[in-house]
């Protein structure tokens, strides 16, 4: 088993290929210029024509490229990955006039990408290319060139792609989420790709879909003693109870962790009225809500219930933490 200071040389280790990384996307991040912003307006462009976004490139490259063509997806812009060997047998057929190519090559100067690039660009298309070497020849050959260059490698020889790739890869992720932006891309939006999961649970079922109703949802008038609203959750199995005054409008809301502090220091808590205790302008939601801002809510307000009100204020459903948990929604 390592020594404990060969254990701190490999936190160390570790540390600095992050620190390297972290230095490269901030430098990077100081490079971006209206070049950028040409290349979201492209792509945007390119999407509201019906084209679509190629991603090609080769090696670690085609790797990253990879994962920027299916981020683009994710967020409904439509990209397709172009494998350069195969695209002069035959893949070029995907190929239409429109759309927009994103060549990947950090050297610039990938010989199976050069030679694939005459052929691309017989198609009405323009190339966006990310690379560290603007003077490169790929750039030359390319409409508009993102500037995604490193002052070296998290490798200690200074060899294996490694903060190349990791700003390359933030590169992507730029355009994809500042072209998301753009075009108005909303939570709903990205629900309809990504149905699967707790994720797409969460941005497809609403409140109305989770909320306890009914029978499950305790609620007494602003009379009501302590006691009465203790047993009012005790039959809803709830933790909370909901409280109205005379016109049926929400109140405020009283919790099992309301009881247990204040019974602490008085012990005939029961008998005095629950209005007293409870807590006003509670956090509330309408039927319609996503799940999902429900979740940011609790997340938010540290706390574990949320009423449900319609639209006069009327409360019509509670959500409690432990319901998201039980329908596997967080």
């Amino acid at each position: 088993m390592a020594g404990l200071s060969s254990l701190m040389d490999h936190l160390a280790r570790a540390r600095r290929v992050i620190e390297i990384e972290i230095d490269g996307l901030r430098r990077m991040a100081g490079l971006l210029d209206g070049g950028f912003v040409d290349a979201v307006e492209l792509l945007r462009g390119t999407l509201e024509s019906r084209g679509k976004i190629v991603v090609v490139g080769v090696g670690k490259s085609g790797n990253i490229g990879l994962k920027i063509a299916a981020t683009f997806n994710s967020t409904g812009a439509t990209a397709v990955v172009l494998d350069s060997q195969n695209a002069l047998h035959g893949d070029l057929g995907l190929l239409n006039d429109g759309d927009a190519v994103l060549a990947l090559s950090y050297s610039g100067e990938t010989r199976e990408l050069l030679d694939l690039l005459p052929f691309i660009k017989r198609f009405d298309v323009r190339v966006v290319a990310i690379t560290g070497k603007p003077g490169s020849t790929l750039s030359q050959l390319s409409d508009i060139t993102l500037d995604s260059s490193v002052v070296r490698e998290a490798c200690p020889l200074n060899l294996a792609p490694t903060s190349s790739s990791t700003a390359m890869l933030a590169m992507g992720d730029a355009l994809a989420m500042v072209l998301l932006e753009s075009r108005g891309f909303t939570e709903e939006d990205f629900a309809k790709f990504h149905p699967g999961g707790s994720l797409g649970k969460a941005l497809l079922t609403r409140v109305s879909d989770i909320m306890r109703r009914g029978g499950e949802l305790p609620v007494v008038g602003e009379e009501a003693d302590v006691l009465g609203a203790l047993d009012a959750m005790n039959r809803a199995r709830a933790g909370a109870c909901l409280i109205v005054g005379t016109d049926g409008r929400l109140s405020g809301i009283f919790t099992h962790g309301d009881f247990a502090r204040s019974y602490r220091s008085d012990p005939q808590l029961g008998v005095k009225p629950v209005a007293s205790l409870m807590t006003r302008g509670p956090v509330t939601v309408r039927e319609d809500t996503l799940a999902v801002e429900v979740l940011k809510t609790f997340g938010r307000s540290r706390i574990d219930d949320i009423v449900v009100v319609d639209g006069e204020g009327r409360p019509v459903g509670l959500v409690d933490t432990q319901d998201l948990a039980r329908l596997k929604i967080v």
